[in-house]
Order: structure tokens, then sequence, then C-alpha cells
């Protein structure tokens, strides 16, 4: 899944993408890399960001989700709102990236029942502008788990149907960055959910603190974390995640078909031994 930032401040990119033009390009760029997704968005997620009103953000995604349907790909809105996610859908979109998981909008759930597209219900416990006052958890795990099971629970009982989800732990989403190594070193509880998951680690804020300069403290700048993501990406992939969202596709998917080639051979079995010369 690539990512398409269609804001004037993301994290990762800085607005590079905000007009839509740029942000077209910039979604045939990732189809040309590789992406089986493009993600399209138009609000940050960036912890202390605040929420651009809801005509904005359909300003802002539509016509981008529109050209890049009518040019072929499968592309997934990342929004919150239903009333977004509905135009998107209208628009061409075929998957509903929800970073609130549902709770954002109580219009959300009905909607996915009725839309029956694949949902991405995501942990989540609260906006960007105060979530990182909510990250305090007895066991990561298994509160992120307990709670992505109560959302999967209110997806089912709204009529969205099970084949439709995909569940997401929410890495930097009311989270330290011990939390999200937890996460990661521990991701089979989380596909012991019965759904496929998706993984967004990608130049998250984690592993700058992990890359930080040795003299100075500060952290790795978002455009330079690409190698860390790819690396990310193989052990994600390795542990059986469905879909890993990325701004850098071509480098993780390369790095992912090395890992499924090893994977491939390391099951194979093994040659039979040579019979004893001359026998």
């Amino acid at each position: 899944m690539g990512v398409v930032n269609v804001t004037p401040d993301s994290f990762s990119d800085g607005g590079r993408s905000f007009a839509p033009e740029a942000a077209v390009a910039h979604g045939l760029a990732l189809l040309a890399q590789g992406a089986d997704i493009v993600d399209v968005g138009g609000e940050s997620t960036r912890p202390g960001a605040t929420r651009p009103p809801a005509d904005e953000e359909l300003r802002r995604v539509l016509p981008v989700v529109r050209e890049l349907a009518a040019a072929g790909a499968v592309v997934s809105v990342d929004t919150m709102r239903a009333e977004v996610a509905a135009r998107a859908l209208d628009a061409g979109a075929r998957m509903v990236n929800d970073v609130s998981g549902g709770l954002a909008d109580p219009e959300m759930l009905p909607l996915m029942a009725r839309a029956k597209t694949p949902y991405v219900l995501m942990h989540w416990r609260g906006h960007s502008a105060g979530m990182q006052a909510n990250a305090h958890y007895d066991d990561v795990v298994t509160d992120v788990v307990d709670e992505l099971r109560l959302r999967i629970d209110a997806a089912l009982q709204a009529g969205i149907p099970p084949g439709c989800l995909i569940i997401d732990p929410g890495l930097g989403f009311a989270k330290a960055p011990e939390h999200n190594w937890d996460l990661l070193a521990r991701l089979g509880e989380v596909r012991a959910l019965g759904r496929p998951v998706l993984v967004g680690a990608s130049r998250k804020s984690f592993l700058g603190r992990l890359l930080a300069d040795p003299t100075t403290g500060q952290p790795r700048p978002a455009p330079l974390r690409d190698a860390a993501t790819t690396a990310v990406s193989v052990l994600a992939a390795a542990q059986g995640v469905w879909c890993l969202r990325v701004h850098d596709v071509a480098s993780t998917r390369d790095a992912v078909r090395v890992t499924a080639r090893w994977g491939a051979e390391a099951a194979a079995p093994a040659p039979r031994p040579l019979q004893h010369l001359g026998a």
C-alpha cells in the first residue's frame, strides 16, 4: 500500500503532494513502483495535528481518488469520516482505511455494512491532538488485541461482512516507542485475531529515535528513515502480515520479494544425499 498524503502538514513529506496534480502524479509513480493499493488521505494524523473541516477534506481527496481510480488503481481512502468515505467510494475508491476503527464517526460502521467493501479497523484511542496522553497500557499487546477484538465485534454486529475486515495495530497512535517495538515483536498475537493485518510503520518517529544522531541526540529526519522502514517491512512480512503501508514502495517491494523467495527455499524439501560413487 503506497501512501498519498494530500495534506499540507504531513510528517513525512511536508505537503509535497498537497496539490491534486502532484498527488495524482505521486500515486501513479507508486503504481509504477509496484504498489498494489494507493491510500489517499486528506487529514494528517501525526501526533498533535488538528483536523480539517469535512468540506476541506473532501476538496483534497475526491479529485485524486477519481483520477487514480480512472487510471486503474485500486484506491483506498484514508478517512475517519463516513461522509468522506461514502463520497470517495462513489468516486471510485475500493477500500476504506479508518484509523479510528469506527470510533470517530458513528455513521462509519453502518456505511461500511451497506458498502460491503474492504474496511481497515485500526487500534485508536483518540484524535491526534491529544492521543499521546492515552499511551498507557498494562501490557500493550494484550490491551491492543482486546480493544481490536471489541471493534471487530462492533463491526460484525453492524453488519459488515467478516471477509471485509482488516485490522491494524496502530503503530504510533497513542503509543510510546517501546509500545511499537513490543507490538512488532508480537505480531503473531495480533494475527491470532483471525483477520488480515495491515502494518504502517513507514518513517514513523520511533524509527527516527532509534536512529538518532549519536552526537546531538536528534532523531533522524522522516525522509531518511526508508531503510529502517524496509527492515521493519521484511520482518513483518516474515510474520505473515497481509499488507504494508509505506511511502517508498520500490525498496519495500524488492525486500518483500527477497523475503518470500528465502522463505520458499527454506520450506523446500532437503535434497537427497548423493549415492556413493560407483555404487
